[in-house]
């Protein structure tokens, strides 16, 4: 007897593994994964929940938003954004232009230490990290916007090759320091080689053929998830939109749906010049791209500077997202930093600030439905 109930646990035992295993599995063939097959269970979590969040809302973010605005710097819990609307953004863009040099802070003058401070705060309210990086010309040491080709000499075999993978090497200890309180790495959207599709760039479009740029691209993925382990990043692929006239010209260098997680577009003039209409189904277009793709689609980068309309918030962005309901699902949003006047005594904003006239529609803009802030977010790194 003792024998055939010893028998029955074991089978009970095997069979219950066996179906655990099983439900395993099926959760795991759920879970849409990143191109990263590592990729952190944050990351993962991050990646599954935009698309989900995006069938119902769009995330709004703002560049360098916690470390200044308009008429202060570097004050903790400032934020114009939150002056404005009484929430922060639920995405935070940030900028690591200069890393490879020996200096202490960003093309902007942000310290990059402090930087991740900020990173951590706004992860730990659960927003969104997204980083771009306006990388330095990597053969003459000039600026981003030095137009010298560049990419030959920095792909295995060139002569800069060496000196453009401790450039990497720079940005994988960076991204890889970035924690959060419990010590998990902190997902990043991060945006190389923006804007390709202009000429401002070294890496831009007169500067490179479609195989240079491509491989440049899958270089840099390969190279830092696979040589550097860096596993907490969303690649962003971001041409420009140069007010709807680049949408032919979006996929001609792009790298592929292996080496990319999420579609943006990069676009200033069409939320100033154009009809919103228009870019309404400029949007709805990308965002059927992504669906086909099984991406994320984004406005990456947009804004007018010093916002002249009061009321662009609702009469431009609003309309441009609404209009074609196709456009609503675009997951976020970022308009362009708030430089500090006084710093560099110029009128340099994309988002309103308290003293600004456009300041009250910023706020009708934050409390309609389709528009989503920090204070609105679901629990975006973590899946059911």
């Amino acid at each position: 007897m003792k024998f055939f109930s010893a028998l029955l646990l074991i089978t009970i035992i095997v069979l219950s593994a066996g179906c655990n295993n099983s439900q395993e599995e099926q959760k795991t063939e759920a879970v849409d994964l990143s191109i990263d097959q590592e990729a952190t269970a944050e990351t993962v979590a991050l990646y599954n929940n935009l698309k989900e969040v995006a069938k119902t809302h769009v995330l709004y973010g703002h560049q360098d938003d916690l470390a200044y605005g308009y008429s202060w710097w570097a004050e903790e819990g400032r934020s114009d954004v939150k002056e404005v609307t009484g929430s922060y953004p639920a995405v935070y863009g940030w900028e690591l232009g200069n890393l490879r040099q020996d200096t202490d802070v960003n093309l902007d003058g942000v310290s990059f230490e402090k930087m991740k401070g900020w990173i951590q705060e706004g992860y730990e309210r659960g927003g969104v990290i997204t980083i771009a990086w306006h990388m330095n010309h990597p053969v003459t040491d000039g600026d981003s916007w030095d137009r010298t080709p560049a990419v030959s000499a920095i792909l295995p075999g060139g002569e800069e090759h060496e000196k453009f993978n401790n450039w990497l090497d720079k940005f994988a200890v960076y991204v890889t320091d970035l924690r959060g309180k419990d010590g998990e790495l902190i997902p990043v959207i991060f945006r190389p080689y923006h804007e390709h599709t202009g000429s401002w760039f070294w890496w831009g479009d007169e500067q490179t053929t479609v195989e240079e740029y491509v491989a440049l691209w899958r270089y840099t993925v390969e190279y830092l998830r696979n040589e550097k382990q860096v596993h907490n990043l969303l690649w962003a692929y971001s041409p420009d939109g140069q007010s709807g006239r680049a949408l032919s010209k979006y996929f001609e260098k792009y790298p592929g749906d292996d080496y990319v997680d999420i579609l943006g577009l990069d676009d200033y003039g069409s939320l100033n010049d154009r009809d919103p209409g228009e870019f309404s189904d400029d949007l709805a277009w990308l965002v059927e791209e992504a669906k086909k793709r099984d991406k994320i689609p984004a406005l990456t980068e947009t804004g007018v500077e010093t916002i002249p309309n009061e009321n662009w918030w609702t009469e431009q962005v609003l309309v441009a997202l609404e209009s074609n309901p196709k456009a609503k699902g675009i997951a976020y949003v970022l308009t362009w930093r708030n430089a500090n006047y006084e710093r560099e005594q110029r009128e340099h904003f994309y988002a309103s600030h308290p003293e600004h006239p456009s300041a009250p529609d910023m706020k009708a803009f934050r409390d309609t439905e389709l528009v989503m802030f920090e204070d609105e977010l679901p629990d975006l790194y973590t899946l059911d």
